[in-house]
């Protein structure tokens, strides 16, 4: 097959998993939006907010799991969280963790500076295209987008 047959041959394969311009982790970084000095300023601002505002209106077994750590729960229920106990999980927390899949084409390593398309699950509302205007989704709703993402190689969850 040659000339024209051959070209259009071509252009209707479908493209090699290593060509296509976007796929599932890929390793990003080049676009940082922040300094690593605003990024650790950020991080500083969370440790205080945690120490000093804390959470109200937390779960008791969170509370009981937080005291007995270290942390503070005062008279106006406000749940303190010491930096020390907030470093302590984040020394201990893995590093490295995989999404597991159904087959292992779909697992997701989010190690390093992967990246990954997705929907984030949920359309609370949806354009209505009969009536033309947004309403609260329904279940067929989620349904047909969820067919829909399914279908899409580049969205990845």
């Amino acid at each position: 097959m040659g000339g024209r047959a051959a070209r259009q041959a071509l252009r209707a394969a479908p493209i090699p998993e290593e060509e296509k311009p976007v796929r599932p982790g890929l390793q990003s970084g080049r676009y940082q939006p922040l300094t690593q000095e605003e990024v650790e300023r950020i991080h500083e601002a969370a440790l205080q907010t945690l120490e000093t505002i804390g959470f109200a209106n937390a779960l008791p077994s969170i509370i009981e799991r937080v005291t007995a750590a270290g942390g503070t729960y005062t008279e106006d229920e406000r749940l303190l969280i010491p930096r020390s106990l907030v470093d302590e999980a984040l020394a201990k927390c893995a590093k490295n963790i995989t999404l597991y899949g159904q087959d292992s084409r779909y697992d997701l390593d989010l190690s390093g500076s992967r990246t990954y398309f997705g929907t984030a699950g949920a359309a609370v509302h949806i354009v209505d295209t009969v009536k033309r205007e947004y309403r609260e989704s329904t279940a067929q709703d989620l349904y047909d987008a969820a067919r829909i993402v399914d279908q899409m190689e580049h969205i990845h969850f």
